[in-house]
């Protein structure tokens, strides 16, 4: 199967300039005690910086770093209570994606069980992924690599992921076509012992 869609490509576009990375995403969080229960005591982010919003003083503007030094920043007022679900439409955030480390995975899950919280697990054959929500009623995506890619070529192994997916004429890219291009690349190949899980196609 090919794609009659845009070229997959590593390499940057031709454009007036290119980003460097994520610096942070900002979000309209509810209030300050249940963001820090959720994003400090239960992800264990650290609390980084506090301050007033500067565009409206009335709210306070929480930092968390993620763990790479990249920050979220949420938005609280107390007068704004935690929410059960949000509404999709154009221009809104789908959902937020946090890494952890393949070895701490399965205890990641154990405590957003142990904390009382619905989620699923998919093996999305290119990674593998935790979906729950937050106090905010926004999903949550905690994701782990199926395989070790170096960060600095994570964008080139998926771009030839991708052109052997399309080759082998599957749906979607799955964990041989990341194997593939990985062997192909001349990358060391170190899988990861993860849980069986259902692909989640189509959910």
């Amino acid at each position: 199967m090919t794609d009659d869609g845009p070229e997959i490509s590593a390499e940057r576009p031709d454009a007036p300039f290119t980003t460097t990375g994520t610096d942070h995403v900002t979000i309209w969080g509810s209030n300050e005690a249940d963001t820090l229960a959720f994003y400090r005591d239960l992800l264990g982010m650290p609390l980084v910086l506090r301050q007033p919003n500067l565009d409206d003083p009335s709210q306070t503007h929480l930092f968390f770093d993620t763990g790479d030094g990249r920050m979220l920043t949420v938005f609280v007022s107390d007068d704004r209570d935690s929410a059960a679900g949000q509404r999709p439409q154009t221009g809104a955030v789908h959902h937020l994606c946090f890494s952890v480390d393949p070895e701490r995975f399965e205890e990641m899950e154990q405590a957003i069980k142990d904390d009382g919280r619905g989620y699923n697990i998919f093996d999305r054959g290119i990674f593998y992924s935790l979906y729950t929500q937050d106090n905010n009623g926004l999903v949550i995506e905690i994701s782990t690599d199926v395989f070790d890619i170096p960060d600095d070529r994570k964008g080139e192994v998926f771009a030839t992921a991708q052109r052997l997916r399309e080759a082998d004429g599957a749906e979607f890219a799955e964990r041989k076509h990341l194997r593939q291009a990985i062997e192909e690349l001349d990358l060391p190949v170190r899988e990861y012992d993860l849980p069986d899980a259902a692909a989640g196609a189509g959910v």
